[in-house]
């Protein structure tokens, strides 16, 4: 049995917390928020979750210092906008060499680190991992099969977390590509804003094919550009992690998307869904991204342009059809003629 901290209340610390739990570990969650703490002792339920009760013996807290004492494992679970601040809360705490996974997925908008170069940057003390794929917080709260990949630095450390969380409904693989898989996960969210956009505007299943795919083409050139792995870009937290939240009505990327694409600006539509949508803040970094590395990513171009620039979602959608024409794969060759 594993001591283990949930640095992070919302829907997805709560479903790893449960997961974790079913796996014999004992579990503390710590929240920033004490009526959000204060809800959860008195109700072992979460409101973003309704009908998947919490145990009795789960610790809840708002002491950091207390979440975070003496455990085998930390688990950063807080929106990605928080991981900066948090981390560098933690600091008062941490000891060194405290294994910390970070399950959040997303890109610093002013630094343009990964989530896990920031923790690194505010936390050098601890090893950091990190845990990413398809795995919706209301289906892994409930059992549901699913399966994420867990990477690290050292292989070691990669096969800890995957020990810790490998369930028989949450099967766990190792990864040394700790770039790629925090790529793969944080643009994915951009793509599901255009998926959710082109559902709000009506369009069909071709037109989700067609993002999906071309999406994971952006998303993995500039990775490899960056020095991620196609490898990882084919996997789980690729296309995998790329397929269900531009499918699914879990993801709240896709919700926004879709209010976006019916009329919503980008703010009534964030205030609608009433959680985090990641996308929109990595939406910014991921073009920043794409001009540092001076790779075309037309589809980010022009989800930006609709957050941000006011463009009608159908105009984007024109813009894309009708760009250049172009090779779908450049690098094969025709034969002689």
């Amino acid at each position: 049995m594993a001591r283990i901290g949930i640095i992070g209340a919302g829907s997805w610390g709560v479903a790893l917390s449960l997961l974790l739990h079913e796996n014999g570990h004992r579990i503390s969650i710590w929240s920033a928020l004490p009526e959000e703490i204060e809800e959860l002792q008195r109700k072992h339920e979460h409101r973003t979750l309704p009908g998947v009760i919490l145990p009795e013996d789960m610790e809840f807290t708002a002491e950091l210092g207390r979440a975070m004492a003496e455990k085998d494992l930390l688990v950063l679970a807080v929106p990605s906008v928080y991981v900066r601040t948090t981390a560098a809360a933690m600091k008062a705490w941490i000891r060194p060499g405290q294994l910390l996974v970070n399950v959040a997925k997303g890109i610093e908008e002013r630094t343009l680190m990964t989530l896990s170069e920031v923790i690194e940057e505010e936390l050098p003390e601890a090893v950091t991992a990190v845990l990413s794929g398809p795995s919706h917080a209301e289906e892994v709260s409930r059992g549901l099969p699913t399966t994420c990949v867990a990477a690290a630095r050292s292989k070691g450390t990669a096969q800890t977390v995957q020990n810790l969380f490998m369930s028989p409904v949450f099967r766990v693989y190792t990864s040394p590509d700790v770039l790629g898989v925090e790529l793969g996960g944080s643009l994915k969210n951009v793509i599901a804003l255009a998926a959710g956009i082109a559902d709000g505007l009506g369009y069909g299943d071709n037109t989700k094919a067609a993002l999906i795919t071309r999406g994971i083409h952006e998303i993995a050139r500039l990775g490899m550009a960056m020095g991620g792995r196609f490898e990882t870009f084919s996997g789980l937290s690729g296309i995998g992690d790329l397929i269900v939240t531009c499918a699914s009505m879990h993801s709240r990327n896709r919700r926004a998307g879709i209010l976006i694409g019916k009329g919503y600006t980008m703010e009534a539509a964030m205030a609608e869904v009433n959680m985090v949508v990641e996308g929109v803040y990595s939406a910014k970094a991921a073009l920043k991204l794409a001009q540092k590395y001076e790779i075309p990513m037309p589809i980010i171009e022009q989800v930006n342009h609709v957050l941000f620039d006011g463009e009608p979602a159908s105009e984007a959608v024109k813009e894309l059809m009708m760009r250049d024409k172009v090779s779908e794969a450049p690098a094969l060759s025709w034969p002689e003629e």
